[in-house]
């Protein structure tokens, strides 16, 4: 059994949590860059933009309020409305009102954001698949998606450190 003495300090990391921090944070923000730059290079759009683009392809109508876009992106409502407002101005969404609801906006996809995402999706699966899928093995894949779901639910159980919170 480990004493006080022999349990690790729990403010500062071994050398062994260190290197897989460093690793896991270079693989992530690497995969995150390289995507990117993927999607900058080939179709001249940010992934932020495919995020809010696939999200309006997604949804009825083609169209999301605000408060929607918040809830599926995770992103704070002031990062949401400015990308829809850079989106708006080079015509890939269009704000539209909302009968139901005076206070909201729609935020639709246009003609032109849909032609994007058609255009976008097959390079971008290829990349995702040549990163993720290709440099895994099956077993590596199963591994990764059990840890990713532990982890998905250890950042939720952190959002909501007490259930009361989640419950409003």
């Amino acid at each position: 059994m480990a004493t006080a003495r022999t349990r690790p300090d729990p403010r500062k990391l071994t050398d062994d949590e260190l290197e897989l921090f460093r690793a896991f944070h270079l693989m992530r923000r690497g995969f995150d860059r390289t995507l990117d730059a993927q999607l900058q290079h080939d179709d001249g759009i940010s992934i932020s933009e495919l995020e809010v683009l696939m999200a309006l392809v997604r949804s009825p109508g083609r169209r999301l309020r605000v408060r929607d876009l918040v809830d599926i992106t995770g992103w704070e409502k002031s990062r949401v409305s400015h990308q829809v407002t850079r989106m708006v101005s080079r015509g890939l969404v269009e704000r539209q009102e909302c009968a139901e609801d005076r206070r909201a906006m729609w935020i639709h996809l246009t003609g032109e954001g849909r032609r994007v995402v058609v255009r976008a999706l097959p390079k971008h699966s290829a990349t995702i698949r040549r990163i993720l899928f290709d440099a895994l093995t099956s077993d590596q894949q199963d591994a990764l998606l059990g840890i990713a779901r532990t982890m998905n639910t250890a950042i939720s159980d952190e959002d909501c450190p007490q259930q009361d919170d989640c419950d409003d």
